[in-house]
């Protein structure tokens, strides 16, 4: 029975890396990257910050999931997280962004919490703030742009059909004045775009397509509804990658 009660108490730590440039994560979460016994990390981590001199201690596990490509099943993930934490281990979901923008971190919220574990999330700059700063593109803007709508270009759950096109009421993003971003905006950016002139949208709306947003290698195609796809053919544009419709952008023009 003692050996119970003074056994170390587990906890899992949410952490955002940010959208890719090592540089972009959070003071706290650098903090908490050097108290954590082992590491989960995904396909979009920069291999920088991993071998960092003061993680090199750390056990690191891979849990990326990439075009298809699962490392681990994400039940599977809920459970190894679970298991460390109840073994007395900082345990680090390090995840690419914010943990709760399109990340799957509420799934591993949920399931933690049902599980008892101690949990503390730390927010990280996701991928369209990224955007955003680079090209100097405000989100929102009193004139071009009053409200900003997070979506997916892909979804393997809500479907219209087997391709993974993202089952909307597209008739809610006709307005002219909300600024639209798309992650995972190459999987079928000519059907996005061609929809969103079907349902009202100008197809002179400027619009940007920016593929490792605040890497080394990043590009960025700029055009319209009508062209955005056929710009992004001819420069074979990578994942990931991010659209971004809307007026706002000619603040930056």
């Amino acid at each position: 029975m003692e050996k119970n009660l003074n056994k170390k108490k587990g906890k899992v730590f949410l952490v955002g890396a940010g959208p890719g440039d090592p540089e972009l994560i959070t003071l706290k979460g650098y903090k908490i990257l050097q108290q954590a016994d082992v590491i989960f990390y995904d396909s979009l981590i920069s291999e920088e910050l991993l071998n960092l001199e003061e993680l090199s201690n750390k056990e690191k596990i891979f849990v990326g999931k990439r075009k298809g490509k699962h490392s681990f099943s994400q039940e599977e993930i809920n459970r190894m997280l679970s298991e460390h934490a109840r073994n007395g281990k900082i345990v680090v979901r390090l995840k690419g962004g914010d943990p709760f923008i399109f990340g799957r971190g509420g799934e591993e919220l949920i399931f933690l919490k049902q599980q008892g574990i101690e949990i503390e999330v730390i927010p990280g700059i996701t991928a369209a703030l990224a955007l955003s700063a680079a090209l100097k593109i405000p989100l929102t803007h009193r004139d071009l742009g009053r409200s900003v709508i997070f979506l997916t270009g892909y979804s393997s759950l809500y479907s219209e059909d087997e391709t993974g096109f993202p089952d909307y009421n597209w008739k809610l993003l006709a307005d002219p004045a909300t600024t639209l971003v798309f992650y995972m905006g190459l999987f079928h950016l000519q059907r996005i775009a061609e929809r969103l002139i079907q349902i009202g949208r100008d197809p002179d709306t400027p619009a940007v397509v920016v593929s490792k947003v605040s890497l080394p290698d990043q590009k960025v195609i700029q055009g319209n509804l009508k062209n955005i796809y056929f710009l992004s053919l001819e420069q074979k544009l990578e994942f990931p990658a991010i659209l971004l419709v809307g007026n706002v952008i000619y603040a930056s023009l």
